[in-house]
């Protein structure tokens, strides 16, 4: 298959929906070769910060001489950016390898691997080919039952714990810590952001039951400060470079700061020169605040002219009186994903929280145009289903969407 083809075929395989549990995924991973990575495996689990944290531990790494294979989740516009080596993207050769091989080995098999097990399956067999010695693998959902779970770890990262895919997670900030908290493995080190006293006590009770030494990571004045902008990213910051502590392969700070001035992660506070826009997948209540309080800080006394989409099974209501304080007028447009609330649905809910100047439209050009058009600074923000559409369009790139 090319690679066109070859991608066809495994988003086709998104029918078959989002299966919890590791069964499946370690006999696929085993019957491809690509169960025992002979590599440094760092594993990343959160709500919020997971996709930085990892480009911060892949920079701190790259800068110590190590081939580092990435692998993040969902991606923004090409499958691609998913999986990483040295900071390149896998090449539509290799992918097609890759996906061909997978297709031929389980296409049969009574259950047939889901989309995230056949990504994860093709990230690794990539980086076993390609040298890789040092891996950071983020989740997709959860920590439990998700499909990277089933890669032994070196350590185990804790970004910051929310509310979030209850559906899935659980009610409660403890259920939720709980799932995520079980990617620490027994006698491994594990290193953790500063937490909700709820998640905390449930992250230092799983530790302590699986022998895990547990470190909690801290900003200090001596933190370097990163490029992603924002005081969440300097305890990211903190947090990358205590992985790499407690894995004995962190380098002087000076030279763990010019590897954290090099970072690049689209989609967080991502700012555009044409046209003048800034990305942001604040997708939560957490996410939102710390939106808000990173545009205080980059554009003082302003408000934004703001682009906005969510997710339905998202907590709309509670992220929006949070982005209220920054936008001085919603536009709010469709998007690709069937999980996106429709505008006329955001709307009505917006108007019932009095939100100020709203703009339906038809079209995600319509409402960029319209933002763009603003006296205000123009900010996209929400889904990360959001951004992807975006870039595409900005790139005049095909997207092809995915909900994992």
């Amino acid at each position: 298959m090319n690679v066109f083809a070859a991608l066809d075929w495994l988003f086709s395989t998104q029918f078959f929906g989002i299966k919890l549990g590791l069964e499946n995924t370690e006999k696929l991973l085993a019957a491809a070769g690509a169960d025992r990575p002979e590599a440094t495996v760092v594993h990343v689990a959160g709500t919020n910060g997971k996709g930085s944290t990892c480009a911060m531990i892949e920079a701190l790494a790259r800068a110590q001489g190590y081939v580092t294979g990435l692998f993040t989740s969902p991606h923004l516009v090409e499958f691609s950016e998913r999986i990483r080596v040295n900071g390149n993207m896998i090449s539509p050769e290799a992918l097609a390898e890759e996906i061909t091989f997978l297709k031929e080995l389980a296409e049969a098999w009574e259950q047939p691997p889901t989309f995230f097990e056949l990504a994860l399956a093709v990230a690794l067999r990539h980086f076993r080919k390609s040298g890789v010695n040092f891996i950071i693998l983020e989740t997709g959902l959860g920590g439990r039952l998700d499909a990277t779970n089933a890669v032994p770890k070196d350590i185990a990262v804790l970004a910051p714990i929310g509310l979030d895919h209850q559906q899935y997670l659980g009610d409660t900030l403890a259920q939720i810590a709980a799932e995520k908290a079980a990617i620490i493995a027994p006698g491994k080190p594990a290193v953790t952001a500063a937490q909700h006293p709820e998640a905390m006590a449930v992250i230092e009770q799983t530790a302590r039951e699986r022998h895990s030494p547990l470190t909690v990571a801290r900003m200090s004045r001596e933190t370097p400060r990163p490029s992603l902008p924002g005081a969440h990213q300097r305890e990211n910051a903190a947090l990358a470079l205590e992985t790499m502590k407690q894995l004995h392969a962190l380098s002087s700070l000076a030279d763990a700061g010019a590897a954290l001035a090099g970072v690049q992660w689209p989609g967080r506070f991502e700012r555009l020169a044409s046209p003048a826009l800034v990305l942001d997948g604040a997708h939560n209540e957490h996410a939102a605040r710390v939106l808000a309080a990173t545009w205080r800080e980059e554009f003082p006394g302003k408000k934004a002219a703001l682009v906005f989409a969510a997710s339905a099974d998202k907590h709309i209501r509670d992220m929006i009186p949070v982005l209220r304080e920054i936008a001085g007028e919603w536009h709010l447009v469709p998007c690709t994903s069937p999980r996106i609330m429709p505008p006329e649905e955001l709307a009505s809910l917006l108007a019932e929280l009095e939100t100020g100047p709203v703009f339906i439209h038809s079209s995600l050009p319509e409402g960029l145009h319209a933002a763009l058009a603003s006296p205000l600074p123009s900010l996209a923000a929400g889904s990360l289903f959001l951004l992807g559409d975006l870039k595409a369009l900005l790139l005049h790139a095909e997207k092809r969407s995915t909900a994992q």
